[in-house]
Parts: C-alpha cells; structure tokens; sequence
C-alpha cells in the first residue's frame, strides 16, 4: 500500500463523509435544514437519477468515441475480461437460486444482478487509477486506463441485459416474444448501453467530438466521483448500516478476494500474464466496490443500504487485501 494509495482512501473517506453530514442536517432538502414540511422526496433518489441519467452517460459516450480499439492490449484485456465475465455468470446464478428460496424483500426481480454488480463491478476510476500508476508506472497506468475503457461496456451491459430480463420475466402475462421485445427495448435504451454504442457508432465514423462537445462532456464527466461519493454519504445517512453487515461482507469478501484469485489463475496459468500486465489484471481485480453498485440499485429500487454498505466495507478492507494480493504477485515474480 503506497502513501499515495492511502491519501486516496483518506479522500473517498472525506468526500463519502460529507456526503452523511449533509444527508443528517437534511442539506439537500427544498427548505433547507429544518424544512420538513417542504422536502422534495429522496435527495439520494434525485441525486442518483442525475448521476445516471446525465454524468455516467456523458462519460461512456466520451470514452467511446475516444477509443482506439486497434491499439488496444487485447491480451492483456482478455486475460482480465474472460474470468471477469465468467464470475460474473456464476455469481448471478448463484443470487438468482437464493432468489427463488428468499423472503419477500429479496424477491424482487432486480435483486441477483444488484448483487452481482456488487460483487464484481470495481472502483477502477477514483481508487484504480491513482494505484496503477503508483504501483506500476506509465507502463501499467496505460494498461490500466485499457481495462476501464471496456470495464462499463462489458460489464455493465451484460449485467443490464440480465436485469431487464429478469424484470421482463417478473410479468407473470407476458409472452415469450414480449418478454424479449421488453427485454431488447430496455436495454438498448438503457442509461448505461445507449451512450455506449451511440458512442461506438460515432466513433466508426472517424469524426471525432467538437472541442466545445468534448469540452462539455468532459466536464459532465469529472462529476461522475464526487458525485457517486456524496451519494454514498447520503444514502448512508439514509439507511445505515444495521441489518446489512453480513451480507454486505459476503459480497465485499467476493469482489476482494475471489474474483482476483480467480483473475490471478486464468491470467497467470492460463494466458502466460506475469510481471506488469499480471499485476495490473490481479490489482484491477482487486479493487473495492464501485459507486455504480448503488447507482444500479437506485435505478431498480431495491437493495441500496446493502450496496452502500458493501462499498464502504469493501474499500476499508482494500487496505488490508491490496497489501495480501501485492505480497502474492511478489512470490510469483
């Protein structure tokens, strides 16, 4: 664990931080801190909405369109993305056999891949970048910055794809062809998938962005962490932490430890990764549970105490699990 790492968990402290002050003395209220008369609904709600609705689109698109797909490492991609995506499958089967034997609060159709998000979706942006290049360089930042630029299409669309499946099957009426017209429309009008191939789209086209568009989206873009982090402050404020702990710690435990041993194994042994390239797969894996965990939860309604505990969690244990994966990739080299 770098200082430099370290002054970054301090930051997402502080900024998660103000986040439950300005949830506790109702900041984000219509009439201010004492107004109760006058509030307007779920301030972690409508602050959610903008995150996913407005800022994450605008960075999907731009990272789209920016993307040098043929100079991209896809070794390197592979070698994290196949076991990424298979742990992914596995954990939503998992969650979705829970589902059929659970209560009512963990019916909902939405709940396995909520679960499933947070489990395997990491927080490669605010903490991954800064640990990238401290522990591995120019070499292994750029590697690094590969791995987001596909980390939200593949993921995020795969998990969205099953969500809206599972939604669409929830109507006990719908037919076959109507669950899966239900299915394909919401996905592809998806917050998270329709900038995504928009973004693909344009860039086939070899136009590029405007300056005053790039500029634009750039800065609609910037807002993604702070706001996700205030979010997780408000949300905590909200619900807190009793009666999610276990659970929470089952799916922080998987995202820390399981998915980068199971990255470690198909990387090293299986495609021949070591030296840089291996430690950037194992450390991306490694890494704590992204805000888009609880974003995705909003969106469905369900499970954000859970989500929002599993990240807080998840991002203290990161300092004592990043050390365990750094001393492991120390052995093997």
């Amino acid at each position: 664990m770098t200082l430099l790492v370290f002054y970054k968990l301090l930051a997402i402290f502080a900024t998660v931080a103000l986040g439950w002050v300005a949830g506790r003395l109702r900041w984000l209220q219509a009439g201010g801190p004492k107004g109760d008369d006058t509030a307007i609904g779920d301030p972690a709600r409508l602050l959610g909405n903008v995150a996913f609705m407005i800022f994450v689109p605008a960075l999907l698109f731009r990272t789209m369109v920016r993307l040098d797909v043929a100079a991209l490492p896809w070794p390197t991609i592979t070698a994290f993305f196949a076991p990424a995506l298979l742990f992914l499958l596995l954990v939503y089967g998992w969650q979705r056999r829970l589902a059929r034997h659970a209560g009512a609060a963990d019916a909902q159709p939405s709940v396995p891949a909520i679960r499933t998000i947070t489990a395997t979706y990491g927080n490669a942006l605010q903490l991954g970048i800064p640990m990238a290049a401290a522990l591995f360089g120019e070499a292994g930042l750029a590697l690094h910055i590969a791995l987001i630029s596909l980390h939200g299409l593949l993921l995020l669309t795969v998990l969205t794809v099953l969500v809206e499946l599972d939604m669409a099957r929830a109507d006990q009426a719908a037919t076959l062809a109507r669950t899966a017209f239900a299915t394909a429309r919401n996905t592809l009008i998806h917050p998270v998938v329709l900038p995504v191939l928009a973004g693909l789209l344009w860039n086939a086209t070899g136009l590029g962005l405007h300056p005053a568009a790039d500029e634009a989206l750039a800065g609609l873009g910037q807002a993604v962490v702070p706001v996700c982090l205030v979010l997780i402050g408000l949300t905590l404020a909200q619900y807190g932490l009793r009666g999610q702990v276990s659970t929470a710690l089952r799916l922080g435990a998987l995202k820390l430890l399981a998915l980068p041993a199971l990255v470690l194994a198909t990387a090293h042994w299986g495609f021949g990764l070591n030296g840089t390239p291996l430690g950037v797969v194992v450390m991306m894996a490694a890494l704590p549970v992204g805000s888009n965990a609880l974003i995705f939860a909003q969106r469905y309604g369900a499970l954000q105490a859970e989500a929002t505990a599993a990240i807080v969690f998840s991002t203290l244990g990161f300092a004592i699990t990043a050390t365990f994966w750094l001393a492991v990739l120390a052995a093997l080299a």
